[in-house]
């Protein structure tokens, strides 16, 4: 099995690829490199069996629908200012964003509508609407061959770090040495060790292939509907343990 995955910015200089070969009780880094453009997004997309996109691959659906009311001068349905945060709050947040919160303590998922996180995510939107017309299944809740992930959350569930904000010098040597001594960065370590982008992207990968064996949360009924249009965090239920 091949993983890849994708930290994306909006700019290709801060945008990181890492592509994972798998074997039996065996991972090998093949591919890591930051500086990617959309093409080379694209053909990781196409070669892997599942990519993880550490990006939003879509927005709230009370926002989208907020847009449209407002451009054609729908005012009638907005808050009073009795009610105004708890309203702003529902506009910015998905589904899948409150479902990270509440399930893994300390991982807060940034806005895709109210933050920086929007210029990637239409950088994303961009990429989806490419792969869709070249045939590829872009389902938003992960069962197709993309997925969201969020290299918090899953640092978190994997026992590597308890708060992923800002740094991350020796999470590479803890993430190799003591949960996942199966995975050989070969000549890539010093690039994973160095640089937070390609660290981010090695964490898609990993958790990308943790999707496809099945094991990470998946929205249950409810959701479901939702997370096709806005997308779904794939947070990792078993250790790193059980992916080679």
């Amino acid at each position: 099995m091949l993983t890849a995955g994708v930290d994306l910015a909006p700019t290709d200089e801060r945008t990181a690829l890492a592509t994972l070969a798998w074997s039996r009780g065996r991972a090998v880094l093949r591919e890591l490199t930051v500086g990617v453009p959309d093409t080379r997004i694209l053909a990781a997309v196409r070669a892997a069996d599942k990519t993880g996109l550490n990006c939003a691959l879509g927005w709230p659906e009370p926002f989208a629908a907020l847009v449209n009311a407002h451009r054609d001068g729908h005012t009638a349905s907005l808050p009073s200012n009795e009610n105004g945060a708890n309203w702003r709050r529902a506009m910015m947040y998905r589904a899948t964003d409150e479902a990270v919160r509440t399930t893994v303590p300390g991982v807060a998922p940034a806005s895709v509508a109210a933050d920086r996180q929007g210029h990637a995510a239409l950088r994303c939107a961009a990429l989806q609407a490419m792969l869709a017309r070249a045939g590829q299944d872009v389902d938003r809740s992960g069962t197709g061959k993309i997925v969201e992930t969020h290299p918090a959350a899953s640092l978190y569930r994997w026992g590597v770090t308890r708060r992923y904000k800002g740094r991350h010098e020796g999470l590479a040597a803890t993430l190799c040495a003591a949960t996942a001594p199966w995975l050989d960065l070969g000549a890539f370590a010093p690039l994973v060790t160095t640089n937070r982008d390609a660290f981010d992207a090695l964490v898609a990968a990993l958790t990308a292939r943790a999707v496809a064996l099945g094991l990470t949360e998946r929205p249950n009924g409810d959701q479901l509907a939702l997370a096709r249009i806005e997308g779904w965090i794939a947070v990792p239920s078993a250790d790193l343990g059980a992916l080679p």
